[in-house]
């Protein structure tokens, strides 16, 4: 078993690495990122929250890093901030939604970790796509849940993700 280089958050936060990294307990984290499909989803929920952005009263940040605790760091694949919230380099006050994109090298407890990291920095809606399933899953403290309307929603806002038409969307992209 190997052991992890070790880098102070100092450093972590002076740095610019491509493609950006997690950084939990002082090791930086690759994320998976690169391939068409998870960067085409990308491209098209950052689209549809920079369309509606005005009527929504949020911002669809790409890849923004997100102090989760004390000394830990998540990047989101997309991080939705309200308009309202602090216009920080660096995310500290918990966004509206965490969004994550599956790639295929991603594993469920990879995934369950950053749902929690997001979770313990109060983070209330984390939406997780499945592009190669079709798939659109709410991620909570217990479960990852597929909405039975095939809509991912914002209660008591007008933000609605309909899975269908982004997929469609997808499809066309690929």
């Amino acid at each position: 078993m190997s052991s992890a280089t070790l880098i102070p958050v100092s450093e972590y936060l002076e740095t610019l690495y491509s493609p950006d990294c997690d950084y939990i307990d002082g090791e930086l984290l690759e994320r998976n990122v690169g391939e068409r499909e998870h960067s085409a989803l990308q491209a098209i929920i950052v689209s549809i929250f920079q369309t509606n952005r005005r009527a929504w009263k949020v911002f669809g940040m790409p890849e923004l890093r997100n102090q989760v605790s004390s000394s830990n760091y998540r990047v989101p694949d997309v991080c939705i901030v309200r308009a309202t919230d602090p216009r920080d380099r660096i995310v500290r006050k918990a966004p509206l939604i965490c969004i994550e994109i599956l790639s295929s090298g991603d594993t469920f407890l990879q995934l369950r970790k950053k749902v929690d990291n997001y979770i313990g920095m109060g983070v209330e809606h984390i939406w997780t796509l499945d592009p190669w399933n079709r798939r659109g899953y709410v991620c909570t403290a217990t479960a990852f849940i597929q909405p039975e309307s095939g809509e991912l929603v914002v209660p008591e806002t007008p933000i609605k993700l309909v899975l269908a038409e982004i997929f469609a969307e997808l499809d066309e992209m690929l």
